[in-house]
């Protein structure tokens, strides 16, 4: 499981100050980490939402219903 684990390491360019740069970098690390989660989130998430919305609905459905192509 070690593979799953996010590692946000700050990578120096040199130029600039050092402070401001780092917070940029933090910043854009984090930003990119969190939007990969969501995007897998959706990605896998998605077909699940719309068959539990679908179950919840009236006329109340069954799950063979809402897979049956028909």
């Amino acid at each position: 499981m070690a593979a799953a684990k996010a590692s946000l390491k700050i990578k120096g360019k040199g130029k600039g100050s050092k402070e401001s740069s780092s917070k940029y970098e933090l910043f854009k690390d984090w930003t990119n980490w969190s939007l990969k989660k969501a995007k897998v989130a959706t990605h896998y998430g998605f077909i699940p939402l719309i068959i539990v919305l679908g179950m919840k609905s009236d006329p109340n459905t069954h799950l063979f219903q809402l897979l049956s192509p028909v």
